[in-house]
């Protein structure tokens, strides 16, 4: 590969200086005008009780929204660390490949950075997620790995670098044992004895991470460790159409040429532990493919590397090529995205997912029609789902709790909500599916149920008068407890809130260990 300056009638330097402002404009603009999402609104109720741990996942988005909430609310503002995550992971590209293999040159790593800048998901995924933190370390602590294992000598400092960066991977989220385990397969690869040491650094910076983990968890039920690894994975078993699904998916985030260069042979001896850091995470993705469905998200901390990767090992015409198709993907994103949202909301009337849209947008005139309904009565809002719960909570700014046995999904509320302190109280619970009263009169001394429409979507309120604790804690909960906190024997309990509030005497294990 030449180390000069590329022979091309495109200057990557000056698509980049265009590129970065006209994108980042456009995810700006995105994220003012699309409001919080279910998913969003229930990462920031962490971001509200900021703690060492949340029910699903390890701390770190908890702790960056209640940075950011310290400041102000607004979608945009809560959103910034994802709006400007593509530019500011294209430029680290751009500035650590030439340091890490000086045969690169500028312009090669200014094409690395125009792919990851460009990436579909990157135009659009403004939305502040659990993923968000995990892709900025996961990149960042990559990029330091590979510039320690460049050299052993004054290599140190990057490994501590890329091991404290680890560490902050693995308090967002737990697919970041995917990376861990690329940094030891990268070092089999390299069979250095220097490498060996550096990887026993980086390794040692993220026992505390996993120490602080174990802590919270041993004092909450080991939420973590029962949802991560027991109970999402309901229904798993082999599958052909996850694994399609999965192929699918990885199409769409590389795009179709970008995958299909990708799995070619490349000319580039340069790179190598860039291939080592995205097939290693994406073929244990594969792997999980065969049994359960690989969510879009879980790949986004690995594109980069693979993008990296293609620029180091693509022709020069061929890499200029792909470029230029990616910018057109994009702008087709930003023309199909700005079109679909100066149409009307009852464009999409007729897809299932309607009523959920209405209630992403129009939250805060449902919250003012369910008042009405109350009649002046004093009632508790809730909802029967996590995701409808958090965004009426962000739409009102203050908790919603969730009623009734939900999913194994998202169940921060169960730390959050004292059923205890509602007996005898009255709740409204708002729906978007038609209840059945009688599942609700056995909690309640009365049950009224109304109907109401708002754009065109059926919402319905359950008004429940006189709650029933007993009652819901003999039903609902004993079954959520029997579900999804079952503790296995040979994890050490501290504490465990939903056995101690609700079955004192019971405490929550299988049956064959209670």
């Amino acid at each position: 590969m030449s180390p000069g300056r590329l022979d091309r009638s495109l200057d990557p330097r000056r698509l980049l200086l265009l590129l970065i402002p006209l994108t980042l404009a456009f995810r700006l603009w995105l994220a003012w005008v699309f409001p919080m999402t279910g998913d969003e609104a229930y990462f920031l109720e962490w971001g509200r009780e900021p703690d060492w741990g949340f029910y699903d996942h390890p701390p770190m988005i908890g702790w960056w929204l209640a940075a950011l909430r310290a400041l102000g609310e607004a979608p945009a503002w809560l959103r910034l660390p994802s709006v400007l995550q593509p530019v500011l992971l294209a430029l680290a590209v751009a500035w650590a490949l030439p340091r890490i293999w000086p045969r690169t040159g500028p312009d090669r790593a200014r094409w690395a950075a125009l792919l990851v800048l460009l990436a579909p998901a990157a135009v659009w995924n403004v939305f502040v997620t659990t993923d968000t933190p995990l892709v900025y370390f996961s990149v960042l602590a990559g990029l330091a790995w590979l510039r320690a294992t460049r050299e052993d000598s004054g290599a140190g400092p990057w490994y501590v670098l890329a091991g404290a960066l680890l560490a902050g991977a693995v308090l967002s989220k737990y697919f970041a044992a995917f990376l861990g385990f690329a940094f030891l397969v990268h070092a089999i690869v390299l069979r250095r004895a220097g490498v060996w040491r550096g990887l026993a650094i980086a390794y040692g910076l993220v026992v505390p991470a996993l120490a602080l983990m174990a802590w919270w968890n041993a004092g909450h039920c080991w939420t973590n460790y029962l949802f991560n690894f027991v109970n999402r994975h309901e229904g798993a078993g082999l599958s052909w159409r996850t694994p399609l699904l999965y192929a699918a998916t990885l199409a769409y985030l590389l795009t179709p040429p970008g995958l299909w260069l990708l799995l070619r042979r490349g000319d580039a001896e340069e790179g190598r532990g860039l291939a080592v850091l995205s097939f290693v995470p994406l073929l244990l993705f594969a792997l999980l493919s065969l049994v359960k469905q690989v969510g879009l998200h879980w790949l986004l901390s690995f594109l980069p590397f693979a993008l990296a990767w293609l620029a180091l090992r693509l022709p020069e015409r061929t890499l200029e090529r792909l470029v230029a198709f990616f910018a057109g993907f994009a702008a087709l994103h930003m023309i199909l995205i700005a079109a679909a949202s100066a149409l009307p909301l009852e464009t999409w009337q007729r897809t299932r997912l309607y009523d959920g849209i209405v209630l992403t947008f129009e939250a805060p005139r449902l919250l003012d029609r369910a008042r009405a309904a109350a009649g002046g009565e004093a009632f508790v809002l809730a909802s029967d789902g996590y995701s409808n719960a958090s965004t009426l909570a962000y739409a009102q700014g203050r908790h919603v709790p969730v009623f009734g046995p939900g999913s194994s999904h998202a169940r921060h509320d169960d730390i959050l909500t004292d059923w205890r302190d509602l007996d005898g109280g009255n709740l409204l619970i708002l729906r978007k599916t038609a209840p059945d009263p009688a599942d609700y009169r056995p909690h309640f001394r009365s049950v009224e149920v109304r109907e109401l429409t708002e754009r065109g979507a059926r919402f319905w309120i359950v008004l429940g008068r006189g709650f029933a604790y007993q009652a819901y804690r003999d039903g609902v909960l004993a079954d959520i407890r029997r579900r999804w906190y079952a503790i296995p024997a040979w994890l050490p309990v501290r504490a465990c809130y939903f056995c101690e509030r609700h079955f004192p005497d019971a405490p929550c294990r299988p049956p064959s260990s209670s």
